[in-house]
C-alpha cells in the first residue's frame, strides 16, 4: 500500500529555520518599532515564538537593536 500524504502534510512539516546572530539587530528594531512578531517571523521563516524568546532577552540578550 502506497502512502497517500502529500508533502507539507501532517507529519511531513519542514523545520523552522534558525535565526541568525547577524539578523538580531534588525529584529530588535522592528520589534521596538511595534512590528506584530509573527510577520517579523514569516519574514525570516520561523516559528513567532523565536521572535518572542527574542524580545523577551532569553536568546540573543547581549546583542544591541539596529539604530
Amino acid at each position: 500500500m502506497t502512502s497517500s500524504k502529500k508533502p507539507g502534510a501532517a507529519g511531513l512539516r519542514m523545520p523552522s529555520r534558525r535565526i541568525k546572530p547577524e539578523d538580531v539587530p534588525t529584529i530588535k528594531k522592528r520589534i521596538r518599532l511595534g512590528e506584530f512578531l509573527n510577520r517579523i517571523a514569516a519574514d525570516y521563516d520561523v516559528n513567532p515564538g523565536r521572535i518572542s524568546e527574542i524580545k523577551t532577552g532569553h536568546r540573543f540578550a547581549a546583542i544591541p537593536a539596529a539604530t
